[in-house]
């Protein structure tokens, strides 16, 4: 029997290359396949190209392996990667038609990581456009993404190709970016777990930027054993991102070690009840969440309930801080001299964008407002006096408490349908982890309306990764709430 790499884990796959079971050229015509004969056809449209150079990537390692029977860390694991990461040799836009032909030269850090690491780079997913919406995963380049889950919905942004590939098993696991939701979000609308880690833990080197003060890359799969062997290959110190700097001595060499079953036995964990609450939040949801605090509380952690967050809403006031003009216009001089267009302003006046981005584009090249200029210049998340008050009293808080970390539900509605934008949204994901540089791991916790999947977010302190995905473990151990959609199953 061929191996059904479908809801497989990293572990699973290299044993059965290690057995003899499967070639990592076999696992890599597997994946194509199922692309081929999904993505398209379902209306699923998560990817936007194949790497055509997938097929002798795998083969160079099959020879390996025979030769040395040693396995890297990563050895033959077949990666999606979000269009916003430079692939070398492999076309990067960030969505925007703007970019089509873009071919970087180098691979930003993380997929160099990556590739070292023995990952195979099956292809790159859709995203929204430029990374501007956390609602839709909707580009100039290949349209929209669907979520697989639900046809019909959407799959969050704008990691939301990389969730709907990895979610309906076209990939193994995935790569996404997070500038305020886009990886978790898009986790928690397709049962995965995305860690948003520390700012400074993973290098924005070869990124196409958002807002380079919070922007993170980070992964996304069907497992937490899965997300943490990734995060444990992409993490450390790149001397082209300066922030890294502040992960040296934090890092963690493996993250997997933390996978221990009785990880939540004796944890602290604060209920963000804000987040709970929320008014316009869906009932179904809330009812999830309250489930899995009993969850929680069954497992040995001790909730604290509710935890409030100090002078929230004064101190979250006008915190978010960036400059998207400047920071595209530095990417494209270091990293994409044979672009097209050579500045944010030629992208704008060219046109090739959607309507839907189209007001916030002029605004990014349009004169600073008064508003932005009495904000004062944007500077690095750890020296802006504004998110150093947040952090100081979500961290005050969480010391007086005696808190490890805290929940709350990723988004607080089930994903909305495609098209619709004007029910209530739900996005949790937005300031906490954002605007303090804190990590934050959301986690499948069951599905509403009987196929909608919404997940829980776990936030704690700087460099707290291990903790994070230790209770993400014990949790997703006892609950086993992941399933694969429907309408993916077997190519023949």
């Amino acid at each position: 029997m061929p191996f059904d790499v479908r809801e497989t884990t990293i572990a699973e796959t290299q044993e059965a290359i290690r057995s003899g079971k499967v070639t990592c050229r076999e696992l890599v015509e597997a994946y194509r396949k199922r692309v081929l004969a999904y993505d398209q056809s379902t209306h699923l449209n998560s990817m936007i190209l194949l790497n055509p150079e997938a097929l002798a990537d795998a083969e160079r390692l099959d020879a390996e392996f025979k030769k040395t029977h040693a396995m890297r860390a990563l050895h033959g694991v077949v990666v999606i990667v979000k269009d916003n990461y430079d692939t070398k040799g492999l076309q990067t836009t960030g969505g925007s038609l703007a970019m089509k032909g873009t071919v970087p030269a180098t691979d930003a850090f993380m997929v160099k990581r990556l590739r070292e690491a023995g990952a195979i780079v099956l292809g790159k997913s859709n995203m929204a456009e430029w990374a501007f919406s956390p609602y839709v995963t909707e580009s100039s380049i290949a349209g929209i993404t669907r979520n697989p889950y639900a046809l019909d919905r959407v799959p969050a942004g704008s990691s939301g190709g990389t969730a709907a590939a990895v979610a309906a098993s076209l990939g193994e696991v995935g790569l996404g970016t997070d500038t305020g939701n886009s990886i978790r979000g898009p986790s928690s609308h397709n049962a995965l777990v995305g860690i948003r880690p520390t700012i400074g833990l993973t290098s924005r080197d070869g990124i196409i930027p958002l807002n380079v003060f919070q922007d993170v890359g980070g992964p996304m799969a069907r497992s937490v054993a899965d997300a943490a062997t990734v995060l444990s290959v992409v993490a450390g110190y790149d001397p082209a991102d300066p922030i890294t700097k502040t992960a040296e001595g934090k890092a963690e060499a493996d993250y997997k070690k933390y996978l221990v079953k009785d990880g939540l036995r004796g944890a602290r964990i604060g209920v963000v009840r804000r987040y709970v609450d929320a008014e316009t939040g869906d009932p179904q949801v809330k009812a999830l969440m309250e489930k899995a605090i009993a969850d929680l509380k069954a497992q040995g952690a001790e909730m604290v309930d509710p935890f409030v967050i100090p002078e929230y809403d004064k101190l979250t006031d006008k915190i978010g801080c960036g400059d998207f003009q400047k920071d595209v216009n530095a990417y494209l001089a270091l990293h994409a001299p044979t672009a097209y267009y050579r500045s944010l302003s030629e992208i704008v006046d060219s046109g090739l964008y959607l309507p839907y981005i189209e007001a916030r584009m002029k605004a990014n090249v349009a004169p600073k407002t008064e508003a932005q200029l009495a904000r004062g210049p944007c500077v690095d998340t750890y020296d802006d006096p504004k998110k150093i008050a947040f952090r100081d009293a979500v961290l005050g808080e969480m010391e007086k408490q005696r808190v490890d970390a805290l929940v709350y539900p990723t988004w607080s509605n089930a994903p909305r349908k495609v098209g619709d934008m004007k029910s209530p949204a739900g996005d949790n994901s937005q300031v906490l982890s954002p605007q303090t540089g804190f990590p934050a791991i959301t986690v499948p916790m069951g599905f509403t309306y009987d196929s909608l999947p919404a997940g829980m977010t776990i936030l704690g302190r700087s460099f707290s990764e291990g903790l994070l995905i230790k209770y993400a473990y014990a949790y997703e151990q006892a609950t086993r709430h992941r399933r694969a959609p429907a309408g993916f199953g077997p190519v023949e």
